[in-house]
């Protein structure tokens, strides 16, 4: 697939999905928010595909929305809002639920969308330096088609805090509410990602798809309703070909056929 405003890299199993606007600041539109959602589309139905690390080129990740973009939603009427922000959560909702793990590289800064791109993410590693901010109501507006995602990632009460000030945070922060898994210097990004990267191609595909799946069946539901759902999930995994294939190789002290 072509696209106008991302870039893809494929190295094997991995794939590198770029936001490829610098000019400004790597900020949505509604054509970067339909390319999200057609990549999405593939990445979902591609079988060879294993893990996608998210970066954004230029000095930062992602500033949230793109300020012609907002100039022309200011004109919108309600309805044609509803439209247009029902387009960007399908597209939140198509990353968070890829079959395969996805990385978030944030460097610079990933300010209101660009904080749900963090959040619909498995796995963030972001430079030490990076700013974090549920920006929206600083615009007299909220993080209202991001909050799903976010909620899952920060909690109410770091929520409660960050959506109604508004104000930038630290990565070191991002990292104490679960926004982000990793901080390192600048310089060493791509290695931290490149462990994560390395960890996940060690582990079974169909497992990883599996365990992500559960995650948000299981949670929040009281232990007696989720026993049968997991009870179900493993017993599937363990009589699968990949099941099998992992539990043999274990016990014959051998690596996996999935290991690269």
């Amino acid at each position: 697939m072509s696209y106008t405003h991302l870039l893809t890299r494929r190295d094997g199993a991995v794939e590198h999905l770029v936001l490829n606007r610098p000019d400004v600041r790597n900020a949505f539109n509604e054509e970067v928010i339909a390319e999200l959602t057609r990549w999405a589309a593939g990445a979902a139905a591609d079988p060879s595909l294993r893990v996608v690390v998210l970066s954004g080129a230029g000095k930062l990740f992602c500033a949230g929305a793109d300020l012609t973009w907002m100039s022309k939603s200011v004109q919108y009427t309600e309805e044609e809002n509803v439209r247009d922000a029902m387009a960007m959560s399908q597209m939140f909702a198509a990353l968070d639920t890829l079959p395969v793990p996805l990385i978030g590289r944030i460097h610079g800064a990933a300010l209101g969308g660009g904080c749900g791109l963090a959040a619909v993410c498995d796995i963030v590693v972001a430079d030490d330096q990076a700013v974090f901010g549920f920006t929206e109501v600083k615009l007299g507006i909220l993080p209202a088609v991001i909050s799903p995602f976010a909620l899952a990632k920060i909690g109410r009460s770091a929520a409660r805090e960050l959506f109604l000030t508004g104000a930038r945070f630290s990565a070191a922060r991002a990292r104490e509410i679960g926004l982000v898994h990793a901080v390192v210097p600048l310089a060493d990004l791509d290695a931290a990602v490149d462990g994560y990267v390395h960890e996940l191609l060690n582990a079974g595909p169909k497992g990883i798809a599996a365990a992500k799946a559960l995650i948000p069946q299981v949670w929040q539901r009281p232990v007696a309703e989720a026993m049968p759902i997991t009870a179900r999930a493993i017993a599937a995994q363990r009589v699968s070909p990949e099941g099998q294939e992992g539990m043999r190789a274990f016990l014959e002290k051998r690596k996996a056929s999935w290991v690269g």
